[in-house]
C-alpha cells in the first residue's frame, strides 16, 4: 500500500504538521500495512489531539493525491479507529523507542528520521 510516491507524500505532509502544530516527527516508518510515528510535542497538546491532527491531515492528502489508495483499502479508511500511543522521557526510554521503530517489520522503511532538525535550523 505504501508505495515511494505515497511515502513521499507523507513525509511532505508531515512536516507541513511539524511547522504548523509544534509536533516533531523524530521517526516515521512505514511497513506493507502499518506506520510508527516517534513523534514530540508540546505538553499543551493531548495525545488524542495529536494522533486525531495526524491521522486526519495525512489521510486527506494521502486521499487527494493518491486517489488508488483508497481502493486498497478495505473499507475505504486509511487509518483504523484505535492506535497506540505512550510517553516517554528524555532519558533512555526515547532511545530505546527510536531503536524499536527503526527495526519494526522486515519490510520496514525508515522514510523519515531526524529531518526536521533542518526546519529548525531555518527557523
Amino acid at each position: 500500500m505504501f508505495s515511494i510516491a505515497v511515502e513521499e507524500t507523507l513525509q511532505k505532509v508531515c512536516q507541513g504538521i511539524s511547522e504548523r502544530y509544534e509536533i516533531r516527527f523524530l521517526e516515521i516508518g512505514t511497513d506493507e500495512d502499518h506506520v510508527h510515528f516517534l513523534v514530540q510535542s508540546v505538553p499543551d497538546l493531548s495525545i488524542t489531539r495529536i494522533v486525531t491532527l495526524i491521522k486526519s491531515i495525512t489521510a486527506h492528502h494521502i486521499f487527494k493525491r493518491h486517489p488508488e489508495v483508497k481502493k486498497e483499502l478495505w473499507g475505504g479508511n486509511l487509518w483504523t479507529s484505535g492506535y497506540y500511543a505512550n510517553t516517554v522521557g528524555s532519558h533512555g526510554i526515547e532511545d530505546v523507542i527510536q531503536q524499536y521503530v527503526q527495526e519494526q517489520g522486515r519490510k520496514y522503511k525508515i522514510i523519515f528520521s531526524q529531518q526536521l532538525s533542518l526546519l529548525d535550523d531555518m527557523v
